[in-house]
């Protein structure tokens, strides 16, 4: 379509307004998504998922038959299907119907109106990606901390205080302006199934975090809540056995490293029992420091296990400091990002393995505190239903709300597969 912004002339009708956002926006918004972080940019990722579910062959043995005096019997390899189902994970930007139009005659105003809400829109969906993938796919942020009466009416001059327990908070779960959901009935922690969100999937009971202390680790919500209220009133504590989801998402979101890489006996991944060929390798710190010699020893079980050696490390800054006091070489390595043709990777840390293979070792802000967690990054996809990006199936991606303005919706439908046995984590590790 030509564009009467070229010559400066006239302003652009809502259609031609459409029309020019994906060649400006799309693109720009698939590399943030696509290079957020160094793990991010290892993970691969499909755009291809169709159909109810993605059923995939898993072989969890050798096949045939051996033997040495006589023909051996043969026997059928073991074999399950993963069950991959996608998960809806939406971002959704408002702007202003009036600033639209006062831009529309400049196709350089244009676009530096919209870069604001645009890049914090995809910034805000990367952020939640990043903490999905660190998660176990409940959406829990924390849990109370069972100890420190709730305060508050909930209002704007009187918010609701709760403090989250010390296991269980995460700084950046908790971002101001996000809306969140009281939840109930969750199993003993760190399990999050069995709970229920208060209001259900309606927005009656949002909440609204207008303040997040992090020495304290209390938050300030404000919205209508009948539990907090109560235990307000009472006053009573938030138990250990309540926390907060992110808003109608209890549940609902795609697969994360908590759970892949925790599950033990008794339970099961993308519908395949927990098994010897099924599980992820997992060392138990025992609340003592992180040293090299723990990185050692599961690389070497993984890679007796697995046949494959690991080649990514990812922690949280404060074990990634005690990692590298301890390292004698600290060179800078490239980190091949598998989704951009020609990128020049991220900058990294080594650990060199037994078989001289050099691997990165990187920070990521989600990941758990006590935990290093190494991976081997060819085995874990993310899986999108076609067309994942900016909506614009209805002729439009600027749809009109009940205000003078526009909203632009951002996301799509997926799911992140990964075969555990190629993974390892180090967990409770002292912080």
């Amino acid at each position: 379509m030509t564009m009467p912004l070229g010559t400066g002339k006239g302003n652009w009708s809502q259609a031609e307004i459409d029309a020019n956002f994906k060649p400006t926006f799309e693109g720009r918004s698939k590399t943030m998504y696509s290079t957020a972080n160094a793990l991010e940019g290892a993970i691969k990722k499909n755009y291809n998922f169709t159909g109810k579910e993605k059923n995939i062959e898993t072989h969890l043995s050798f096949a045939g038959g051996f033997g040495s005096r006589f023909l051996p019997k043969a026997n059928n390899s073991k074999m399950e299907n993963q069950t991959i189902t996608s998960k809806k994970v939406y971002g959704r930007s408002l702007v202003d119907r009036e600033g639209l139009k006062a831009s529309s005659n400049s196709q350089g105003a244009y676009q530096k109106y919209l870069k604001f809400p645009i890049q914090k829109c995809v910034e805000n969906y990367v952020n939640q990606c990043g903490r999905i993938t660190f998660g176990d796919g409940s959406g829990i942020l924390g849990r109370g901390d069972a100890a420190t009466n709730v305060t508050g009416l909930g209002t704007e001059a009187s918010p609701y205080l709760v403090i989250i327990s010390a296991a269980s908070f995460k700084d950046v779960n908790f971002e101001e302006k996000s809306f969140v959901q009281y939840v109930t009935g969750l199993a003993a922690f760190p399990v999050n199934t069995g709970g229920a969100m208060e209001g259900g999937d309606n927005l009656t009971n949002l909440l609204e975090i207008v303040s997040v202390n992090v020495a304290t680790r209390q938050i300030g919500l404000i919205g209508v809540s009948a539990a907090l209220a109560a235990l307000a009133a009472g006053p009573a504590v938030v138990p250990a056995t309540a926390g907060f989801c992110m808003q109608r998402s209890y549940n609902g979101e795609p697969t994360g490293l908590g759970k892949i890489l925790m599950a033990s006996t008794g339970d099961d991944l993308y519908g395949i029992d927990v098994q010897r060929r099924w599980k992820a390798g997992m060392l138990d710190g025992g609340g003592s420091g992180i040293l090299t010699d723990m990185i050692n020893e599961v690389f070497l079980e993984r890679s007796h296990v697995f046949g494959e050696e690991m080649n990514m490390i990812v922690c949280r800054y404060n074990q990634f400091q005690k990692i590298l006091a301890q390292l004698e070489e600290k060179k800078s390595i490239k980190i091949t990002n598998v989704n951009l043709k020609g990128h020049l990777g991220f900058k990294g840390i080594e650990y060199v393995t037994s078989e001289g293979k050099e691997v990165a070792i990187v920070t990521n802000r989600f990941a758990d505190a006590d935990k290093v967690y190494c991976l081997n990054t060819k085995y874990i996809n993310r899986l999108h239903r076609p067309d994942f990006g900016w909506f614009d199936e209805d002729g439009t991606v600027f749809l009109r709300t009940t205000e003078d303005e526009y909203e632009a919706r951002y996301g799509g439908y997926w799911e992140n597969v990964a075969v555990p046995t190629a993974h390892a984590v180090i967990h409770n590790l002292a912080l």
